[in-house]
């Protein structure tokens, strides 16, 4: 039913909570059990142990992707195929309920993998294809944090010759925000990108494939606006009018994908647009489930809500090996790179990293990129004297990239950091290079199997007391990787049965907490070999 009629239907029936109650679904959590999912944005929530108030995932996504999906390490998940609410008590018990249908509590087997494996299997199985390999091999490179709203053709390939010459790992360089003339337009704003394809065939050169920023936004009587109007292919208000949306850069029309010609017009664009300037992909920004949640916006496909134009602008993506997104609605297992939400350049940010990609994982999404190093959130940056950074919170942000799927800078480490510092995280990029078969390897198997790359140490090890365990993780099934994430140079680690050889090539018997000793210059990780 039509989200609108519903809420109209509603309104003329003075029962609603016994209508609610009808829509609504109470768990109580059993002995040892304990929950995750919902929205990446609150990995660091999760389990949930304590009182967590109503997530509502029609309008809400802390900053990133959200699917209608809950799960226990007791084997049970709950889904739905529209939003959900959802809600924790100081009991722990759990009030899952919907606006559009009821949720469903299911039994997937005993334990979190089971549970994902069962709720993937129905809901998102794998596609058996991948992003572009090159994301899983290199480490990658954005613009924003250098530039912000100032990109431009020299400053860019200063930047991209910086990495070399600081004998950096080539791989994926990415043009943030602002390079195009207005939002709608594929045009290289003249007086700051003087040369766009030759500074195209320069970075190719310099063994970078580029990708540009893009979003779904149109900038108000635009040629491009009036073009797309007349062929109705954006949302709009009730008049009849496109609808214009308030967003972090102002207002602006909106393409409906959920028309597919609209679509299909949009890529057929952006295919233009990288034949004549060889773009090798596209950084797909916005998008969020907020923009759209409103009575008043009218869109080719009747039944539309929120969320239907968030996973509509996501299936653009699959067009494009080179991808990525920071919100989505659904679609696991999909060919789609996701990274986390822009983080603060703060030690919270980086102990919010291992539990927020342990949450896209246990999602559907295991092509994960954790923000940018040292943060993605350019206000947080703008105080900062170059002298008055914290290196050491620099350098954990990269060694808690290094063994991640995907390790992506912005923030120029030879701009900000000491010789010394700089030297350990080029090995950090270097690392992430040497493991690079691995991670490959990792996200095949993910593509045929759905299950994650960066696997929550309860998934991997059920029945072993790793539930409440938020600062490690598995690197699919071989490595437990224990990054430092705070100021401190010791850290305990929790071992797995099983014997495990450390990164110094010691050798432990698992089944037990050991304390070590993590200078700046080390990242501690743990092979399985027996």
């Amino acid at each position: 039913m039509n989200r609108f009629l519903f809420l109209a239907v509603l309104a003329l029936i003075p029962s609603i909570s016994q209508i609610r109650a009808q829509q609504s679904i109470e768990i109580t959590p059993l002995p040892g059990e304990y929950w995750w999912g919902g929205a990446v944005g609150v990995g660091e929530e999760m389990p949930f142990t304590r009182k967590f108030g109503e997530y509502n995932l029609a309008f809400q996504s802390s900053n990133n992707q959200v699917v209608p999906l809950l799960l226990s390490n007791r084997g049970r998940y709950v889904w739905s195929d529209m939003p959900i609410r959802f809600s924790v008590a100081d009991s722990g018990e759990i009030t899952v309920s919907s606006d559009y249908e009821k949720p469903e509590l299911t039994v997937g087997g005993s334990t979190l993998r089971e549970a994902f494996n069962a709720a993937c299997n129905a809901h998102f199985p794998p596609s058996g294809l991948l992003p572009d390999s090159l994301f899983f091999s290199s480490p990658q490179y954005n613009t924003w944090i250098e530039l912000m709203y100032n990109q431009n053709q020299d400053d860019i390939l200063k930047y991209a010759r910086s990495i070399v010459e600081n004998r950096f790992p080539t791989g994926v360089l990415m043009i943030d925000d602002n390079w195009m003339n207005y939002y709608g337009s594929f045009s290289f704003k003249s007086d700051k990108f003087p040369n766009p394809k030759a500074m195209t065939a320069e970075l190719h050169r310099l063994g970078f494939k580029v990708m540009l920023w893009i979003c779904p936004f149109v900038s108000p009587d635009s040629p491009e606006y009036r073009t797309l109007a007349e062929k109705g292919f954006l949302i709009k208000s009730r008049n009849g009018r496109p609808a214009i949306f308030n967003w972090w850069n102002g207002q602006s029309a909106c393409y409906d994908f959920t028309n597919p010609a609209a679509a299909d017009w949009f890529v057929e664009t952006l295919k233009k647009f990288q034949a004549e300037y060889g773009i090798d992909g596209f950084k797909f920004d916005a998008g969020d489930n907020s923009f759209y949640y409103s009575p008043n916006l009218v869109s080719y496909r009747k039944d539309a809500v929120s969320v239907t134009h968030t996973e509509a602008w996501v299936r653009i993506g699959l067009n494009f090996p080179f991808n990525e997104y920071r919100a989505g609605w659904r679609m696991g297992g999909q060919a789609l790179v996701q990274r986390l939400g822009d983080k603060n350049y703060s030690w919270d940010a980086v102990q919010s990293l291992i539990p927020q990609m342990v949450a896209a994982g246990l999602l559907g999404y295991a092509y994960v990129c954790p923000d940018m190093i040292g943060g993605g959130n350019f206000v947080t940056f703008l105080n900062v004297d170059e002298d008055k950074f914290d290196q050491a919170l620099i350098v954990r942000s990269a060694q808690v990239h290094a063994l991640m799927p995907m390790m992506q800078f912005s923030v120029a480490p030879w701009r900000i950091l000491s010789a010394e510092n700089l030297e350990i995280v080029r090995q950090a990029a270097l690392l992430h290079r040497q493991f690079g078969g691995y991670i490959l390897a990792c996200a095949r198997e993910s593509a045929k199997t759905g299950e994650p790359i960066v696997r929550n140490m309860e998934y991997a090890f059920p029945g072993q007391g790793f539930a409440l365990v938020n600062d490690q993780f598995m690197l699919g099934e071989k490595y437990l990787v224990a990054p430092v994430v705070t100021k401190d140079n010791f850290r305990a680690v929790k071992l797995p049965k099983g014997a495990w050889k450390d990164d110094l090539g010691k050798v432990y018997k698992g089944d037990r907490t050991v304390k070590i000793e993590v200078p700046l210059n080390r990242l501690p990780y743990f092979e399985k070999i027996k």
